[in-house]
């Protein structure tokens, strides 16, 4: 089944054009079935870019997603052109009423900050208390996923001497978990942070499980007891060439950064990136959509109600 989206969405013609199967809401009304309704908060200042990556993961399924777009009333994008946002995005205050089978929180190129100086922090607060009375699984993405073990667990992030920067295999900790069901025995993932969080840290609290990691990028997958909770490291949901305009952005402006490891080949820039995470992306979603939300969530979604 497609992703449903609305009409204008830019990314229904980029994945139009990919061959993905979408549904726009004109036709989506025909069919008597029940979508799983998805909320997503992008946080990102390339709001398009990551709305387009993320409908292209949550597309590749047997199910029927209708998916919603949220962003901050407490802080104004510089990236995204405000029409965009006034025709396909709305504020926490108007879907806090409803309930939802699943909520997505982006990360955001904001990881040195202290979170309590983030300028939404207060926002995402709310919105992260609201959701453990009114989604049932939440998926928290790099420092979405960090905002999240911080504020649910009081686990802190911690700063690294050099970027977290390229991509890297990854193996699974607990090789019967469910969200990595059908998954490689090494799988690679996209990595751009500068903080991490610690192991032991983790380890410490028993409402977690760490369920996947890396030798050189650290944890990169957990959630807690029942998987109301996911929280994801790096960033699956990347395009070919996102690594690359980080890369260039930077380099362009004079600002000390390396070549992204494990990217081009040879290390060599001047060459084609190779994609090593694409299969698993459509995995770590497809999972976490069928077995997090779809197989335990309330045909009523008005009886989801966590009170984790």
């Amino acid at each position: 089944m497609p992703i449903k989206i609305p009409n204008e969405l830019p990314a229904a013609k980029v994945l139009t054009d990919e061959n993905i199967f979408i549904m726009t809401e004109t036709r989506a009304i025909t069919q008597d079935i029940r979508a799983l309704k998805i909320l997503l908060l992008n946080l990102m200042p390339t709001k398009i870019d990551t709305e387009t990556q993320l409908s292209r993961l949550l597309g590749n399924t047997a199910l029927q997603i209708e998916l919603e777009l949220i962003h901050t009333r407490s802080h104004e994008s510089k990236n995204t052109p405000v029409d965009h946002l006034l025709a396909f995005y709305k504020t926490f205050d108007e879907v806090k009423e409803q309930n939802w089978d699943g909520l997505i929180i982006t990360g955001a190129p904001i990881e040195q900050m202290e979170f309590e100086e983030v300028e939404y922090w207060d926002e995402l607060v709310e919105i992260m208390e609201w959701s453990k009375t009114h989604v049932h699984s939440t998926f928290h993405i790099c420092w979405g996923a960090q905002a999240g073990l911080y504020y649910h667990y009081g686990i802190k992030k911690h700063m690294m001497q050099d970027k977290m920067f390229g991509v890297f295999p990854h193996k699974l900790d607990k090789k019967t978990s469910i969200l990595f069901r059908g998954s490689d025995d090494i799988f690679y993932v996209p990595h751009s942070r500068h903080t991490t969080v610690y192991r032991e840290d983790i380890e410490k609290e028993p409402r977690l499980k760490i369920i996947a990691s890396s030798d050189e990028a650290g944890v990169y997958a957990i959630h807690n007891d029942g998987g109301s909770q996911i929280f994801i490291m790096g960033h699956s949901e990347y395009d070919p060439r996102t690594l690359e305009k980080e890369y260039l952005r930077d380099k362009n402006a004079g600002l000390p950064i390396e070549v992204p490891k494990n990217y081009y080949p040879n290390d060599d820039d001047t060459q084609e990136p190779l994609v090593t995470w694409r299969a698993h992306a459509n995995l770590l979603y497809s999972n976490w959509l069928n077995y997090f939300v779809y197989q335990t969530s309330p045909y009523d979604i008005t009886q989801i109600n966590q009170n984790q």
